[in-house]
């Protein structure tokens, strides 16, 4: 049997990890393993990732992470979730765009993919203030930046994705962004049968405004800020940020969350959109082998949507709790 940490965080966290267990428990065996991380866990211990959590999450198969709180500008607290990401090399983060019905959109059907560095770039943590200057330092190694690019490369030959592209500003970064240009060119020239471009980020993310429909049935793979940017702007064309999942992944651990924050205003009042908490879970379990049970729980999220019991920021009237209920009843 497999063991999931499971880390409810901040917020609308804990309510949300709550369903997502119970539908889990519903269609697979798992043994779950509980984990503090977040703001709550830094005001009670002093650290907002305990080693006892970091520790487990290495024992684990795969660890389940909802949402915490990281506010600015208090001493000593660090992002859980980086911290995460780099003690435990997940250098790949996934964020997959398909687009959900009945969600009012100005946009066509999308079907597409965001493959983001996630342990480098912009987010390395080396940052230093002097005086009235403060600097931050963008890492970008030749590793990192070949890595990235075949897991791209490899995810689009699995999902039948016919293109990749390769999202840099080495016009201007000519040092950082020119050496992942090259190295993502020298790995993309070893898959013939992928279509590739490069574009400018900029570019990018006025084209994802203006014709979306560009990057469908493919994947764009970036540096760290970038991805992270781009992938919030993705999630407004499938219906905001409470419907889109991720999964980190390294060469043998994954965590996966959905894309939205800890929302702390919602928290206790059973509105919370659980679609993106749901179907990270079910990327979770695909990663375990429970490849059925992950088919199972993405159809029974699709036929809510059809069914149109869904919670208010997508149109529909539903609490967190009716939703969940009838994707379980979906789910046979």
């Amino acid at each position: 049997m497999k063991k999931i940490l499971f880390i409810e965080g901040d917020g609308i966290g804990p309510e949300l990890m709550s369903h997502a267990r119970r539908v889990v428990d519903s269609i697979a065996k798992v043994e779950w393993v509980q984990g503090e991380a977040g703001f709550a866990t830094f005001q009670k211990t002093g650290t907002p990732l305990p080693s006892a959590t970091l520790e487990a999450a290495k024992e684990c198969d795969a660890i389940l992470f909802c949402a915490v709180t990281t506010p600015p500008n208090i001493p000593n607290y660090r992002s859980p979730i980086v911290a995460l990401r780099k003690e435990l090399d997940l250098y790949a983060n996934l964020r997959p765009f398909a687009s959900l019905p009945n969600i009012p959109t100005p946009f066509p059907a999308l079907n597409f993919a965001i493959v983001r560095e996630n342990t480098e770039g912009m987010y390395s943590g080396i940052e230093k203030r002097d005086g009235d200057t403060a600097y931050a330092t963008r890492v970008i190694t030749k590793k990192g930046s070949e890595r990235i690019t075949k897991f791209a490369f490899e995810y689009a030959a699995r999902r039948g994705f016919s293109k990749v592209t390769i999202v840099h500003k080495a016009n201007v970064l000519r040092v950082t962004d020119g050496l992942f240009l090259e190295v993502a060119r020298s790995v993309a020239a070893q898959y013939p049968g992928i279509a590739c471009e490069d574009a400018l980020v900029d570019s990018v993310a006025m084209r994802l405004v203006k014709s979306p429909q560009d990057f469908d049935n493919g994947v764009i793979v970036t540096t760290n800020l970038f991805g992270d940017i781009l992938s919030d702007e993705s999630s407004a064309l499938i219906g905001g940020l409470g419907v889109a999942p991720s999964g980190n992944y390294g060469e043998t651990r994954a965590l996966f969350e959905p894309v939205h924050g800890s929302a702390p205003k919602y928290a206790g009042k059973d509105v919370a959109n659980p679609t993106g908490m749901l179907l990270s879970t079910a990327m979770m379990l695909e990663h375990i082998g429970e490849k059925e049970a992950s088919e199972k729980l993405t159809r029974a999220v699709r036929e809510c949507y059809l069914q149109k019991v869904t919670t208010h920021d997508v149109g529909g009237s539903a609490k967190t709790s009716e939703m969940v209920e009838r994707i379980v009843k979906l789910m046979g």
